[in-house]
């Protein structure tokens, strides 16, 4: 296969808006998605690109893809997610060998290659703030350790020659996402979320960002091997976020009655994570401590848009409105 552009994880958040750029701008690429996919996933993308299905954890399938196959540009975006029930080889194959194996082609074919990390790669809370590309890695769960893997892959290879890029978004927000944005509109609407009383500051990026900072490295000239934290420009205040969904919901600020003392939500975040309650301890954690990233040279040396998470969040408050009927 020969295509200016191949993109893997096409049907997951970043990259299915990924895809819908690309095809919008009539841009040459394949995408792989896996065996069985739903239809109704792929209907934006029927007669808009080559679609080729596989399973990024089938390593040895994916070499002899790559083995007949020549990009100008591989998005690499593909990856299983933390939280999901996977044995850890079938997370290590999908993060790390299919990763290792797109390297290979990249660096046979003088490919350049956009690879989609993560600021997980810092932990869920980084040991310093704002985290900058230095920053020390914490591989704090197994997802996060695939990703510090797979990073290290790709800075071994660029001494070979590899062309590279590595983005780290942060938690990205948008339509048609079920994530952390869509679980903090849900309960908030529902009133059931506690918050800690303390200033806590967290860093969002709009979708739109991230696709963009994607698709200009993809279309413009290779500027040499970089790591971008990709987000919105400032980080905001999440008690300020929290009273923006809740006026957009219920044109009230969210009841002073549903923050509760730092030391009481910590030692609920202790239970949660003694008990097992591992996602929710983690995102206990994700509106407990502070977490921004240094992402001035993003925008720097990608000139991409900014936006400012308030206003611009209510696209997911919107949204949620409209797929549960709330006028």
């Amino acid at each position: 296969m020969n295509k200016s552009i191949l993109l893997t994880g096409a049907t997951g958040f970043i990259g299915r808006n990924v895809a819908r750029v690309l095809a919008s701008k009539k841009q040459d690429f394949a995408v792989l998605v896996r065996p069985g996919t739903n239809s109704t996933k792929l209907k934006d993308l029927t007669d808009k690109c080559e679609i080729v299905e596989l399973d990024l954890s089938s390593v040895d399938s994916l070499k002899d893809f790559l083995d007949k196959s020549k990009f100008e540009t591989v998005i690499h975006i593909g990856a299983l997610r933390g939280g999901r029930k996977y044995p850890q080889k079938t997370y290590y194959d999908t993060n790390v060998k299919a990763t290792e194996q797109i390297i290979l082609n990249c660096l046979k074919n003088d490919s350049k290659l956009l690879f989609c990390s993560s600021v997980g790669v810092y932990g869920a809370i980084p040991q310093e703030l704002p985290a900058n590309v230095n920053t020390v890695y914490q591989s704090d769960n197994f997802y996060h350790y695939t990703k510090i893997k797979a990073e290290s892959i790709i800075k071994k290879y660029a001494l070979s020659g590899l062309k590279s890029v590595i983005l780290r978004p942060t938690i990205t927000y948008g339509e048609n996402d079920y994530g952390f944005p869509y679980t903090l509109v849900k309960l908030i609407h529902r009133k059931l979320l506690l918050l800690p009383d303390l200033a806590i500051r967290i860093h969002l990026a709009h979708i739109n960002t991230v696709v963009e900072a994607f698709y200009k490295l993809a279309v413009e000239d290779y500027t040499g091997n970089k790591i971008y934290n990709i987000a919105d420009p400032s980080p905001v205040k999440l008690k300020e976020l929290v009273d923006f969904i809740s006026h957009r919901l219920r044109d009230n600020p969210y009841p002073e009655n549903r923050y509760i003392s730092a030391r009481k939500f910590r030692k609920i975040t202790t239970l949660c994570q003694r008990y097992g309650f591992n996602s929710l301890h983690t995102k206990l954690r994700l509106i407990n401590y502070s977490w921004f990233y240094d992402v001035t040279p993003s925008y720097k040396e990608l000139t991409i848009q900014p936006r400012k998470t308030i206003p611009e969040f209510k696209i997911v408050i919107d949204w949620y409105k409209k797929i549960h009927h709330i006028k």
